[in-house]
């Protein structure tokens, strides 16, 4: 039976791109709204995203036909719902009867970032954008690192591929093309030019940071709080930037 079953599939756990859609209030319709929106903003990250739907942040649970009209509103704006996030017992109870696996850990990948902003550059502030407010960009300060030691990477990373370095930072010395991504729990430093996707802090830390030598980035994204580039500010193409979290902005300024 085992020789059977060794020829018909193989079985392996991996680290996976999984978003969160965190739900602050019942209502099918406005979720589809935003989810949708985020979509045309960014189809290439977003669109048949695999995401987890977690419903931690609601008073109550919803009942079953409330929780699948949830789940059709996510799949209607183009995005995959794979899972619940791990909750309360209730939640367990829900996701079996949803048929829907309960998903404890994963990559805390796409959390909104309303409140980013860019930081200017050293020497003038009229570059930032009108809706943000200018914030001087602190001094280059290197965070504390994970236990572990870094996790290197020589050479470029290519489109379609991952890069993780689990329970530390990640040092890159190449350039990471359109379509690929690295991802730390720590912070990330790529000497190179970025213009994938680079998610620092991936299991929440808030204090990690992504220095860049070459910004044309897809998406930065620190502890789930990211940005999304269709332009890259014209004061930060091509420069060498940092990203850090202030409160819950993510900044972003040359160095």
């Amino acid at each position: 039976m085992d020789q059977t079953l060794s020829d018909a599939c193989d079985l392996r756990f991996g680290q996976v791109g999984i978003a969160c859609v965190r739900v602050k209030r019942v209502d099918a319709a406005a979720l589809c709204e935003e989810l949708e929106r985020r979509v045309r903003s960014a189809p290439q990250l977003f669109s048949r995203a695999a995401v987890v739907l977690d419903l931690s942040h609601l008073l109550n649970l919803p009942d079953d036909g409330t929780v699948d009209a949830l789940l059709e509103a996510v799949r209607s704006a183009g995005m995959l719902p794979v899972g619940l996030a791990y909750g309360t017992s209730e939640t367990e109870a829900l996701s079996k009867r949803m048929g829907l696996p309960l998903i404890a850990k994963f990559r805390a990948a796409y959390e909104p970032a309303d409140g980013g902003s860019i930081a200017p550059p050293a020497a003038t502030a009229a570059s930032a954008p009108a809706r943000t407010k200018a914030a001087p960009a602190p001094a280059p300060e290197e965070p504390a690192a994970p236990a572990l030691g870094a996790q290197h990477h020589d050479g470029a990373v290519r489109s379609g591929q991952q890069i993780y370095a689990r329970d530390r930072d990640l040092v890159v010395t190449g350039a990471i093309a359109n379509g690929a991504e690295v991802i730390a729990d720590g912070s990330i430093h790529i000497y190179g030019g970025l213009r994938g996707r680079a998610m620092a802090g991936a299991q929440g830390d808030e204090k990690a940071r992504i220095f860049i030598s070459n910004f044309h980035a897809e998406l930065v994204a620190i502890a789930g709080h990211y940005r999304v580039f269709e332009q890259i500010p014209k004061d930060l193409e091509g420069q060498a930037v940092q990203c850090w979290l202030d409160g819950e902005k993510l900044m972003i300024a040359r160095l």
